[in-house]
């Protein structure tokens, strides 16, 4: 874990020094103004520690402040960073052209290389901040023959990597909220990240949760924040705030539904004994019964597919800043949306529902996500493995 940090740390450290370059490039700043800048951005690179050590030490409103500070300038400077890139990658085309070709493509000055990127980032940043506050609804229709007439549709809610701390907080919240509602779940599911990181001072966000009582109930797993945060105060507030918490349990709901949720591999990490085999788990779903599996991130365990119908999972956010969706893609194969199979397993990744760092989106709205299970006797079970 200390060694993930550190090279986060590194690199997040290059990407400052590289805008470094291009301010260099273009102002020529003097010894002291260098050094001033750099200082500067020595603080915001170690800004997050300071999140934590400013929570930890209760001064909220430092850490607040540190915090939207720090993570506003994240996103900022990333996208600077990919602005940045591109015209890198154009010049360099440029110069193998020109080798090649009797005309020489134009070039750009070195104030236009910082300028340019530097408004493109200013825009898609506010952009992005406003985006990240309109959380929409996405309608997911599944028909099952598992699915009683009589009960059809059946409304399920699912929200996702929420990350209540410093920056969502009450108004987020009540926007998150009001969409639950008004989708009028019979059952309301959380994946995980429900919580950022400290749990101090956020009992009154988990009373707000606690006023929607769908007439099948609440349920949720761990996520990977959920151990950042402490396991034991996350799974307190999330009790508090309603929720039953499946870890490696399953349930049956409303005499046909089954649902199962698996704890977060990031648990070992704490100490956490290692999840048992999905597969076992899976192995005791009533075979009539709807199966739903609820995991944090958009895994698949080979060993237990065909025994479930449905897999929830988060973790992703797909991308939540459009340049992150490529770094995203090369660890998580579905990192977002609907993904149907052959055998008629179905997996969904939400987008997420709040924000994680940065609280910017930028072409990746949040989401809250309706699931209306349909009766349809034409759509059989699918057989056993």
């Amino acid at each position: 874990m200390i060694l993930f940090f550190l090279t986060v740390f590194v690199l997040y450290g290059g990407l400052h020094y590289y805008i470094f370059t291009k301010i260099r490039d273009a102002f020529s700043p003097g010894p002291g103004a260098s050094l001033a800048i750099l200082g500067g951005f020595l603080f915001l690179v170690l800004a997050p520690l300071l999140v934590y050590y400013s929570e930890k030490h209760e001064l909220h409103s430092l850490a607040r402040l540190l915090a939207y500070a720090g993570y506003v300038w994240m996103g900022l400077a990333f996208l600077f960073f990919s602005a940045s890139i591109l015209l890198d990658l154009y010049r360099l085309l440029a110069g193998l052209a020109g080798l090649a070709l009797p005309v020489r493509l134009p070039s750009l000055p070195a104030g236009w290389r910082f300028f340019l990127p530097f408004a493109l980032s200013l825009a898609a940043g506010t952009y992005g901040y406003f985006e990240a506050l309109q959380i929409r609804t996405e309608r997911i229709v599944l028909k099952s023959g598992k699915i009683p007439r009589e009960l059809s549709p059946v409304r399920i809610v699912q929200i996702s990597d929420v990350h209540l701390g410093m920056i969502v907080r009450e108004e987020r919240l009540a926007r998150i909220i009001q969409k639950v509602v008004d989708a009028r779940p019979d059952l309301f599911i959380s994946t995980g990240d429900l919580l950022d990181a400290q749990v101090d001072r956020l009992n009154h966000l988990s009373d707000l949760l606690g006023e929607i009582r769908p007439r099948w109930g609440k349920f949720a797993v761990t996520g990977n924040h959920e151990y950042y945060a402490g396991l034991a105060k996350s799974l307190e507030f999330t009790r508090r705030a309603g929720f039953r918490i499946l870890r490696g349990e399953g349930v049956t709901v409303g005499g046909f539904l089954t649902l199962a949720g698996v704890d977060d591999p990031a648990g070992q990490a704490y100490g956490e004994a290692p999840p048992g085999p999905e597969a076992d788990l899976v192995a005791r779903f009533p075979r009539e019964n709807f199966a739903i599996l609820l995991k944090h991130r958009p895994v698949l365990d080979p060993s237990s597919r065909g025994r479930f119908d449905l897999q929830l999972s988060g973790h992703t956010h797909k991308g939540q800043i459009l340049p992150f969706r490529v770094g995203s893609r090369i660890f998580f194969r579905f990192i977002g949306g609907l993904y149907r199979f052959p055998d008629g397993f179905v997996l969904y990744t939400s987008r997420g529902t709040g924000t994680w760092g940065p609280p910017i989106r930028f072409l990746t709205p949040p989401e809250v996500t309706l699931f209306e299970l349909v009766h349809d006797p034409l759509t059989l079970p699918s057989p056993p493995p």
